[in-house]
């Protein structure tokens, strides 16, 4: 469907708004979720030794293309728009799922060479800037994480994912809208791109320049990269160490996920609404550190499902990150600021697994069968998890010395406004 807007046609179903961007979020991990299970036994049969070590390989190489991508999607989406970006993001992301039974070692393969189109949050988190002023923001943001949550409570009791693959693909092209217009793109104003723009290490070096997106960034990666290595390898975990079974597994996904979508939606609004920004993320962080810990030390199945609901909570970090972020960039600077945000998470991506592997492999946790395993007790039966306990700690510490408050410069700044750093303190 086409729409006139500005003297301009637009295609996709109705105004550009949030809820495309839900649709396209739950989509996608809808279809990766229905893989978390046999993903576990293809991954264990195609590398029956050492599976945490190469599950941290392919996890590793995986991020750190999405960290080398990140920044040149975002600045291009913020020259020619976030549809088209979403669409080749989605697809890259997803090409890989087809291949699992078909050839392991290529859908291996394909998985580590996806993540450099694995950029989709940070697309939609700038579509989502697009179409909502500040006060709706922080709101939007947890329903597009509730979202993603959503996804992989219901994607375990359904099949057929290749439907859900191409019904994404589908949906971008026939139903979102664009949500840049086009007197805010770039390449309207003729603004040149230049690969600077691109280069995530530039990007790293513009964290430096502004002192309260150096101190967002350092606690998006001491929090994120304890998160990344749990992702990983959590679930393999819980089946080996644990004692979970496959089903088990997939109720605690349900679980913890509709748990999450409680949190990231109803208490998220409240406690940005009583709280502020700086103080739900420190919120998160606490709790966080508390479900860490409880992973390190539990050994009990009883252990794990407490642990998980506190895990729901700790879902909030993230939204609350990117509002803080997101009311601090101008308009036009979306797609970069959530690029290097995302760019973070990619290096956690990266590192993170390979993190938690090297532990696992160090304290000789590791698996030649897909069968539970008794061990015989240990004061840490999770290593990695404490170790990451540890780090958010860090991450908190640094999140007290974000600025309350930040605000956008002024549209009356000089011309030499490109100079000056992407997020502008001002502590009240």
């Amino acid at each position: 469907m086409r729409y006139k807007k500005g003297g301009s046609t637009v295609q996709g179903i109705g105004r550009p708004s949030v809820y495309h961007a839900v649709v396209v979020i739950f989509l996608e991990f809808f279809a990766w979720g229905l893989l978390t299970t046999p993903m576990l036994t293809v991954l264990h049969e195609t590398f029956p030794q050492h599976t945490f070590l190469m599950n941290g390989l392919i996890q590793g190489v995986k991020g750190l293309l999405s960290f080398m991508s990140a920044p040149l999607i975002g600045a291009l989406s913020d020259v020619w728009g976030r549809r088209s970006f979403l669409l080749i993001t989605v697809f890259f992301t997803c090409a890989p799922i087809p291949l699992m039974r078909l050839s392991p070692w290529w859908y291996f393969a394909m998985i580590s060479m996806s993540g450099a189109f694995s950029v989709t949050f940070s697309v939609i988190f700038a579509y989502v800037a697009d179409v909502t002023d500040e006060r709706e923001r922080s709101t939007a943001y947890g329903l597009v994480s509730a979202t993603f949550a959503a996804s992989l409570v219901t994607s375990p009791a359904i099949g057929a994912y290749l439907s859900a693959w191409y019904a994404d693909i589908c949906f971008i092209l026939l139903a979102v809208p664009e949500s840049l217009p086009d007197k805010m793109r770039l390449n309207t104003w003729g603004t040149p791109f230049t690969w600077e723009q691109a280069d995530p290490f530039a990007s790293l070096r513009k964290v430096g320049q502004d002192s309260t997106v150096l101190l967002i960034c350092i606690t998006v990666f001491l929090s994120y990269l304890p998160e990344a290595g749990q992702y990983s390898s959590f679930f393999l975990y819980l089946r080996q160490v644990i004692n979970f079974s496959s089903t088990t597994i997939a109720v605690f996904i349900g679980v913890v996920g509709i748990l999450s979508i409680v949190a990231q939606t109803l208490f998220l609004t409240l406690l940005m609404r009583y709280l502020g920004n700086k103080n739900t993320v420190l919120l998160g962080l606490g709790f966080q550190i508390l479900q860490l810990a409880w992973y390190g030390f539990g050994s009990e199945p009883w252990m794990m499902w407490a642990a998980g609901a506190v895990a729901a909570m700790s879902s909030i970090t993230f939204p609350a990150v990117s509002a803080l972020v997101s009311q601090s960039a101008d308009s036009d600077k979306q797609g970069v600021v959530q690029g290097m945000i995302t760019g973070i998470r990619g290096l956690c991506n990266g590192l993170g697994p390979a993190l938690y592997g090297f532990i696992f492999f160090l304290f000789n946790v590791e698996f030649n069968t897909m069968d539970p395993i008794q061990e015989e007790y240990t004061l840490i039966p999770g290593p990695p998890f404490l170790l990451g306990a540890c780090t958010v700690v860090v991450a908190f510490l640094v999140a007290l010395f974000i600025p309350e408050k930040t605000s956008c410069s002024s549209s009356s700044s000089s011309d030499g406004e490109d100079e000056e750093p992407l997020l502008h303190d001002s502590i009240v």
